[in-house]
């Protein structure tokens, strides 16, 4: 039997909150890869055994299946954070995106919408301009970026006096850089980890010693090892069982010596 035998409720699940107020639930369901009926299966079950976040994005080509989800579900729209992303080559055509966007998801607004990478010209303060604006009219409560540099944060901080609410990147405890994490609490921007298993070597003796003490499975400890830096992860998976094996990271703490271990499968990212 492990610590906790059940996952969180979406009530009993920690969050982080985020600059402009709303805040973020730090494990979510990725859904990159995930088509067709497999994303709206994957998301129902996710909402269904508690998650409270679920991250897709217009290039997934999955929209209008995870909305579908979301529309089935038994949750209101307030008890769900949802957050997709523009293709950066699409940044001319930014609000038609999103309209799109919003209509695939049957959706009225965002919790969160990302700059899906910096466009071909760098960080591009007029795309980040429209999404300004898009907040503004209350189409997303919240706007960001993904994969951005701390350098190209700064140019559009820089520009319009406004920082990202969130900055995604690919990010486990093999890519662990403190000074990387330092550097967005500093300017108020939370960190989002994709791909938290697939930059990690889950078959780390450390880590699959720290996993037999606390009677977890490796990835579980590696989202846990997120949870207590504050960094929000989004697992994907569309098995039901790992589904809910991924949300339940909430009935065990990992010691500081531990968290140090973990840590130290890292290497700077430059």
């Amino acid at each position: 039997m492990t610590e906790a035998d059940t996952t969180a409720s979406g009530a009993d699940q920690p969050t982080v909150p985020l600059t402009g107020g709303g805040a973020m639930p730090l494990i979510g369901l990725g859904t990159w890869q995930v088509q067709g009926d497999d994303a709206r299966r994957a998301v129902a079950h996710a909402l269904e055994v508690g998650y409270r976040h679920v991250d897709t994005a217009t290039s997934y080509g999955n929209e209008e299946q995870v909305g579908a989800a979301i529309a089935g579900s038994a949750l209101s729209r307030e008890q769900v954070f949802v957050t997709t992303k523009l293709p950066p080559e699409r940044a001319d055509d930014a609000h038609e995106v999103l309209a799109q966007s919003l209509e695939a998801l049957d959706l009225d607004h965002l919790d969160l919408w990302l700059v899906h990478g910096p466009p071909p010209e760098g960080a591009s303060p007029a795309l980040w301009t429209r999404f300004l604006e898009a907040r503004s009219e209350g189409l997303a409560a919240a706007v960001g970026v993904s994969n951005y540099s701390l350098d190209q944060i700064d140019e559009l901080v820089s520009a319009t006096g406004q920082a990202p609410a969130v900055n995604q990147v690919k990010l486990g405890p093999a890519l662990w850089d403190p000074a990387l994490v330092t550097g967005h609490a500093e300017r108020g921007v939370v960190l989002e980890g994709y791909s938290p298993f697939k930059t990690t070597d889950m078959d780390d003796a450390g880590l699959v010693a720290i996993a037999r003490a606390h009677e977890r499975t490796p990835g579980q400890v590696v989202l846990r090892w997120h949870v207590q830096h504050g960094v929000v992860a989004i697992p994907k998976s569309v098995h039901e069982d790992r589904i809910a094996e991924n949300l339940d990271v909430f009935g065990f703490a990992l010691s500081d010596e531990e968290m140090t271990t973990l840590d130290g499968l890292g290497r700077p990212t430059g």
